[in-house]
């Protein structure tokens, strides 16, 4: 293994008795038929796992969807990018040319699928007291600054940051009934977009409509009511994806 490699592994911190398993964690599929993305897949479950078990013991007090929401803030492609930068991954990958020019190495998502990678690859190598050792010192001024106050947001707040952190358009709302009185009125309204995704082998683009409804005593709460259960949809999804 050179020096280059050396110097990425001592930033790691964790020292593989199999190189070749780091070697094709580096590895994007532009590059060779035999790259990280095995690992990626690996390195993602075996993250959601240790993170989630790190937040169970730090925040004893917090509920299922608060823990949720804090392993959300860890565990989303920018914040993995984030840390593949700080560790300079990106320098050491193996891109084919093109991915190269285009620059590959500083792109969020290429950067987040190799830490994944580096992770399935130290799980393979030495096992989960391993992989748990690196993922909290990787992440521990971000788990030391995590606070249950930092997201009691509401959900139209909750929903559009969500749509931002993911390049997603933001959603319309539409009061599309109201029943009662004047002093007693029901809002009834609509939450909807155009959700485009990119297709998983980076061809062609798929489109769906994601709507939700809410009803409330005020067009307000309407509103909150409905993008709620957008939100819901978006993790429902995110959620079904990664198992």
């Amino acid at each position: 293994m050179d020096i280059n490699y050396q110097r990425l592994l001592k930033r790691i911190g964790h020292p593989f008795a199999n190189s070749a398993l780091f070697e094709q964690a580096l590895t994007h599929r532009s590059y060779s038929a035999q790259n990280n993305e095995r690992l990626e897949f690996l390195g993602d479950a075996v993250l959601g796992l240790l993170i989630s078990h790190i937040l169970y013991e730090r925040f004893e007090d917090a509920n299922e969807g608060e823990l949720s929401q804090l392993r959300a803030s860890l565990v989303k492609g920018e914040a993995l990018a984030e840390v593949a930068r700080e560790l300079g991954i990106g320098e050491h990958l193996r891109l084919g040319g093109g991915e190269m020019k285009s620059g590959g190495a500083r792109r969020d998502t290429i950067l987040a699928d190799a830490l994944e990678a580096i992770i399935g690859a130290i799980f393979l190598d030495a096992g989960i007291p391993a992989c748990r050792d690196r993922i909290a010192q990787w992440f521990s001024s971000r788990l030391d600054n995590l606070s249950l106050g930092t997201f009691n947001k509401d959900a139209k707040t909750l929903l559009q940051e969500y749509l931002q952190a993911h390049g997603r358009e933001l959603p319309l709302y539409e009061v599309i009934a109201t029943n009662g009185e004047a002093h007693a009125c029901t809002f009834t309204v609509r939450c909807g977009l155009r959700d485009v995704e990119q297709s998983t082998v980076g061809e062609g683009i798929g489109a769906r409509i994601v709507e939700g409804i809410g009803e409330g005593s005020s067009r307000k709460k309407a509103e909150q009511a409905a993008a709620k259960v957008v939100l819901e949809q978006f993790r429902a999804s995110e959620h079904a994806h990664k198992v």
